[in-house]
């Protein structure tokens, strides 16, 4: 049963400059692979950019908005072996968003040169 569904559209450009003035802002909203994973690409800002869409079509899906006992940095968005984005929680989030009892999260991304976006679909 799906239990909600997120999108959400960022400007590159603004999040790269969160990253590049505002200290403490990656390590606040990407969790370490995240961020190990952006640095390695050519257009870096355009992943981190993915990312922090999908983390606010996440919450949107939830239909709480950011939550209590929730950290952005704890939502990870990764890719499987195939190279399809998935999401998991870690610390604290991962115990907040038990009670969801969340059997699949969908989760897609795109993104150019100025514009970010992703998707995300909850089912329970």
């Amino acid at each position: 049963m799906i239990l909600g569904t997120g999108i959400d559209l960022v400007e590159v450009a603004r999040i790269a400059t969160k990253l590049g003035k505002e200290n403490g802002f990656k390590e606040l909203v990407f969790a370490p692979e995240e961020i190990v994973y952006c640095e390695k690409q050519a257009h870096a800002a355009q992943h981190f950019a993915a990312r922090f869409a999908a983390k606010e079509a996440f919450f949107k899906a939830l239909g709480t908005g950011w939550k209590n006992g929730t950290a952005f940095n704890e939502i990870v968005v990764t890719h499987n072996g195939d190279g399809q984005p998935q999401m998991h929680f870690t610390g604290q989030t991962a115990a907040t968003l038990a009670t969801y009892r969340l059997a699949k999260i969908h989760v897609s991304l795109s993104h150019q040169p100025t514009m970010a976006t992703a998707i995300v679909i909850l089912e329970q």
